[in-house]
Formats: structure tokens, C-alpha cells, sequence
């Protein structure tokens, strides 16, 4: 079965070509399970980790697009704000929210979080295993 490519709903970010959406999405899942515990990560993070950056809302769409029997810590996954956005996904947010506090990370009833607090720095990779940048 050939990939679908993800399509961005911001023109500043250029639609992947189709032989390229199998290594973005790989590449995503496997930032996203590296995600610690009690840490968070954004979209434009994970973009940016795995070797893609400027593509925090094909992130969003990859993660979004995945099968619920993935095993993913995708909760740990916030935007930039720090906040998990509520409209248009009501059930999924509450979940994210609830799976957050279980994690020991605040977050109020409008999805607001310490994102400044909890935001993971992962130590850099080794040469060998370090990911190409896309320009």
C-alpha cells in the first residue's frame, strides 16, 4: 500500500512529496517515543528532531493520522503555546489533559500548561545516528 502524503494547511509549509512521507512519518513516531515521562515536546520540536523542521503542523497531522493501537506517548506532544488546544478535537484534548496530570504535569481546565517546566532537552545524538536536515 503506497504512503498518503500529508498536506499542510499553511502555505509555508510545502507539501512532502509522496516518497518522502513514509521517512517523515517514521522519523516523527520515533522522536515522539523517545519523549520521556513527566516531559513534554512541541509539534515545531518534534519537526525540528527529526531532521524536518518548520513542519510543526504536518507533525500534528502525522500523529493525528496514526492508529489508535499505536503504542505512542503522543500526549506529550503540545503546541507552542503550551496549551492543548480544545476546539475542534473535545474528546482527544481531554484525554491529552488527563494523561498529562497521570504524568505529574499541570494542566487547567482550558488546557494550559508550564510548558517551560516540563519541556524535554534531549541530549544530542550521536554522530553516526544523527538525522539529515531538510531544508
Amino acid at each position: 500500500m503506497r504512503p498518503v502524503c500529508p498536506r499542510p494547511r499553511a502555505s509555508r509549509e510545502p507539501a512532502l512529496a509522496c516518497d518522502e512521507a513514509a521517512e517523515f512519518r517514521a522519523a516523527v513516531v520515533a522522536v515522539v517515543r523517545r519523549i520521556p515521562r513527566g516531559k513534554l515536546l512541541t509539534y515545531g520540536d518534534v519537526a525540528r528532531l527529526a531532521g524536518w523542521p518548520g513542519r510543526p503542523r504536518q507533525v500534528g497531522m502525522t500523529l493525528k493520522g496514526l492508529p489508535e493501537s499505536i503504542r505512542l506517548p503522543w500526549h506529550r506532544v503540545v503546541n507552542a503555546q503550551g496549551l492543548v488546544p480544545l476546539r475542534a478535537r473535545f474528546w482527544g484534548a481531554y484525554e491529552q489533559m488527563a494523561r498529562l496530570r497521570l504524568e505529574g504535569i499541570p494542566v487547567d481546565k482550558d488546557g494550559r500548561l508550564p510548558l517551560a517546566k516540563f519541556r524535554w532537552t534531549p541530549r544530542p545524538r550521536a554522530r553516526g545516528r544523527a538525522r539529515r536536515m531538510r531544508a
